[in-house]
Order: structure tokens, then C-alpha cells, then sequence
């Protein structure tokens, strides 16, 4: 468990030192198959409506994404760690 905490910390540390659109681009390249970063970008979309008060058939009907998976990031919106709300750029965000 303990090494698999560092792994874990040495990836958030590689993700502290990005500084460009490009150089997230490349490590996310490397790391991801193009399927997982579209399917985090299209988590992150979806985020985005939910946070901007669209609905779960709008969400749905927009990015095709899960009701299952949306049901996920409405959990995380609500009572996760607050990363959605905080990165994620919405109409409505103070």
C-alpha cells in the first residue's frame, strides 16, 4: 500500500509541474490511451452543464455520456473533495 501511495504522489507531482496546454497534452499522451483522455474530457463536459444547472437528460442528450457515470460526477459535485468546482470554468462561478 505504502509504495502504491508514492506512485500515486509522484503522479500528482508530475501533474504540479505542467505549465502549458501542450505539455499537459504530452503527459497525458504518454500516460492515457486517446479513449481515457476523451472519456476524462467528456467527464469534465459534463461537469460543466451540471455545474451550470442543466439537467440529467439534458447532460445526457449533449455528451452522450452515462446516467450511471453522471450519476458519479453528481456525487463528486456534491459531496467530493470540491476539484470539479474549483478548476472547472462555468457560467455562474463567483
Amino acid at each position: 500500500m505504502k509504495e502504491s501511495n508514492t506512485q500515486i504522489n509522484q503522479l500528482y507531482d508530475l501533474f504540479i509541474k505542467l505549465q502549458t496546454r501542450e505539455d499537459c497534452k504530452a503527459l497525458l499522451d504518454d500516460l492515457c490511451t486517446f479513449k481515457e483522455i476523451e472519456q476524462m474530457a467528456q467527464r469534465a463536459y459534463a461537469a460543466k452543464l451540471f455545474l451550470e444547472g442543466k439537467t440529467y437528460n439534458e447532460i445526457i442528450a449533449e455528451t452522450d455520456i452515462s446516467s450511471t457515470t453522471l450519476s458519479r460526477i453528481s456525487r463528486s459535485i456534491s459531496h467530493g473533495s470540491g476539484g470539479y468546482k474549483k478548476f472547472i470554468d462555468y457560467e455562474g462561478k463567483q
